[in-house]
């Protein structure tokens, strides 16, 4: 998972840049990246590291010009080098082009052999840059038709920005798997338009949500103003339900649907499915961040007290240490720590998002235990991850996904839970069509318009998947 951002027209594109993408870190902390246009040449600079702490004063200046792209990139195995930070920037024989990419190739490692063995030298191991070879190749004149016939030769997710020295164009896939949004920004006689991966990052620069890029889409932002054309076949929409359960941001709006309504949704759903016998020593409690708004939802459902029965470090880095067997809870501990005075002697309910590969809910689990809880039980806001993901998101091979191979109870007890219970499937689709249906005030997306391949194991773009250590540094986010 990545984030990206756009801005055409605006005199301090490269400092709304930054700002923009300091609103989507959440979607990559690995590096950060701008790369700017002055209409004559590009700059650039990218950095590994967060965005306040990757560019200084001095970088931000030297990025000239009134548009500008940039991109952060979630840590990805066997990929964390400045080589493959984003945007990549080439110069070719018709000038230069950058581009950011939040998504995944599926077909990369045949792209890469087939353009390879036509004399292709590759500086980097992302999937991106394949994408710019098949623009330096293409024949065709115009910026948007060569970016157009490169893409109609990959496979996956993607959502795309490309910078040259006259345009910004701004893509999505045909299925619409990976979020994009336009905006505009008008201040003191300008007006900008904005591209990123959620509006967030319009609300912290004052720009104004125009609409998502309907998948399949594909912008063109230059002096004129944009311009909008569909250059592929039409395909069903597939958009990823893990947005929604966990990866934007909860003041976020996708698809017209409000992240945070959907949480909330999620957790009264799941207070139906998966019922705590009520009492008052019962409590709710939420594992922050991401499980809040369920939580919030579960215990209104639920009619039990809400509480904040853990607390979270806003201040934690990477640890410089590595923790011994004997204070194996100090990664969580860093993250979390229980309050007492909410949790001892309860029967506590703990909200969560998701369970990946399980230490992390099991530390918790036992944490809440060691605070006084007399029973513990652990509610999902989305159904078992069982399939590992190939569009976009750096999840563990199926091997080390604990519901691939284990039923609730036994994950349960693995937990040292006294229950377990995830949303089902069914659950989390109508959820989100509900609320989705009821912010866009029209009629509801059909159950069949989202991917939850991660769940279900029903990949919409059919392949073979990678093997190898390749495959471990593809990942783009």
């Amino acid at each position: 998972m990545c984030g990206v951002f756009g801005i055409f027209g605006h005199p301090e594109a490269a400092n709304l840049a930054y700002l923009g993408l300091h609103a989507l870190q959440h979607r990559g902390q690995e590096s950060a990246g701008i790369v700017t246009s002055d209409g004559e040449r590009l700059f650039g600079h990218r950095a590994m590291a967060r965005v306040q702490d990757g560019f200084t004063p001095a970088d931000l200046a030297s990025l000239r010009g009134d548009r500008a792209i940039g991109h952060v990139r979630y840590s990805t195995a066997g990929g964390s080098h400045l080589k493959n930070a984003q945007p990549i920037g080439v110069d070719y024989a018709r000038g230069s082009i950058a581009v950011a990419h939040n998504g995944n190739l599926t077909n990369f490692e045949a792209l890469r052999e087939r353009l390879e063995e036509r004399g292709s030298i590759f500086q980097t191991a992302s999937d991106t840059e394949s994408i710019v070879h098949l623009i330096a190749i293409s024949g065709k004149e115009s910026i948007p038709d060569r970016i157009a016939e490169a893409l109609a030769q990959v496979e996956g997710a993607y959502s795309l920005l490309f910078l040259d020295e006259r345009e910004l164009v701004a893509v999505r896939d045909p299925m619409g798997i990976r979020p994009l949004c336009l905006g505009v920004l008008e201040r003191d006689g300008v007006t900008a338009h904005v591209v990123a991966s959620e509006p967030t990052a319009f609300d912290l620069i004052g720009a104004r949500l125009l609409r998502d890029v309907a998948p399949g889409e594909m912008l063109v932002i230059d002096a004129s103003g944009v311009r909008s054309r569909f250059p592929f076949p039409k395909a069903p929409r597939k958009m990823c339900l893990f947005e929604y359960v966990y990866f934007a941001r909860p003041d976020s709006v996708l698809e017209g649907a409000n992240v945070y309504e959907v949480r909330k949704a999620l957790g009264r759903r799941l207070a139906e499915e998966q019922p705590i016998r009520a009492g008052d020593d019962l409590v709710v409690i939420p594992v922050p961040d991401s499980g809040l708004p369920a939580a919030i939802g579960f215990a209104g459902r639920a009619g039990a007290p809400f509480e904040m029965g853990l607390i979270r470090s806003h201040y934690v880095g990477r640890t410089f240490i590595e923790p011994q067997q004997s204070i194996r809870h100090f990664g969580v501990r860093l993250k979390l720590n229980p309050n007492r005075a909410a949790i001892a002697g309860k029967r506590v309910v703990v909200v969560d998002d998701s369970i990946v590969r399980g230490t992390t809910s099991r530390k918790i689990v036992k944490m809440i235990r060691d605070a006084g809880a007399r029973e513990v039980h652990v509610r999902i806001s989305s159904p078992p991850v069982r399939w590992p993901c190939f569009y976009g998101i750096d999840t563990p091979t199926r091997s080390e996904l604990i519901a691939s191979s284990h039923a609730a109870s036994e994950i349960a007890t693995y937990l040292t839970a006294d229950s377990l219970g995830y949303l089902s499937l069914e659950g989390l689709v109508e959820s989100v069509r509900s609320v989705e249906a009821r912010d866009r005030a029209g009629e509801a997306p059909t159950a069949d318009a989202y991917c939850h391949a991660c769940f279900s194991g029903s990949y919409p773009i059919p392949f073979t998947p990678p093997t190898g250590a390749r495959h471990l540094r593809m990942v783009n986010g």
